[in-house]
């Protein structure tokens, strides 16, 4: 199946007034359920956000890790116990912080919000990120355990604010961004309504990493 590359692209603001906006800059592959052959529905979604943050900013395949690759290196580096290759076990953020570094490619900054109603405060290091040049953003909570990746932040007046959300649970082979757009696999969405306020979430915020790749990837 042939990945999509940037399919939030031709998306209408969501503020009608004032507002201040800023998306990542770079490219990034759309990664989601099933789109190598392999059916990971169900626990697959931390694997697919990861795969897209690895796959920016050039928007290709190159130097993406395959799920396996990705068992067998947190198996290895101690974080998960033997046997975790080869099963159906989620990963969140700090898994995708530490692969980020073993791969030596994009590298990922951790943020721990205790609730989601915390994210508010966020706002602005978010903004920061994307208006500096920073890439995809790998969220991930507890109560809320579905990862996705934020792509930009609005911030309008009052307490408006909505982020930009890429959702990797699609199942299927979508043919055209405007077809995930329509389906809302990718969009903007107000804060309130995007995280629970009860979860707890972390965040993995990927930059630029000078560092050469080191690590097999299959």
């Amino acid at each position: 199946m042939e990945l999509l590359r940037d399919v939030h692209v031709g998306l209408a603001p969501p503020s009608r007034g004032p507002a201040r906006l800023a998306l990542l800059s770079g490219h990034y592959l759309y990664y989601h359920y099933g789109c190598d052959g392999l059916d990971d529905r169900g626990w697959g979604c931390g694997y697919r956000t990861l795969q897209t943050l690895c796959s920016w900013p050039e928007g290709q395949p190159v130097g993406v890790p395959g799920l396996a690759a990705v068992q067998a290196a947190l198996e290895d580096m101690g974080d998960k116990p033997p046997g975790f290759r080869g099963s159906r076990d989620w990963i969140g953020c700090v898994e995708a912080s530490l692969c980020l570094a073993h791969f030596g490619g994009t590298q990922g900054r951790l943020c721990h919000v205790p609730r989601g109603a915390g994210l508010h405060g966020e706002l602005e290091r978010l903004y920061s990120h994307f208006a500096g040049g920073g890439g995809p953003v790998m969220v991930g909570g507890d109560a809320d355990a579905r990862s996705k990746a934020l792509l930009g932040v609005c911030i309008g007046s009052g307490t408006e604010a909505y982020v930009l959300v890429l959702d990797p649970h699609y199942w299927g082979a979508p043919k055209s961004p405007s077809e995930l757009q329509a389906a809302g696999w990718v969009g903007w969405r107000e804060m309130n309504e995007a995280f629970d306020p009860n979860s707890f979430y972390n965040l993995c915020l990927t930059s630029h990493s000078s560092e050469p790749q080191q690590h097999p990837l299959d």
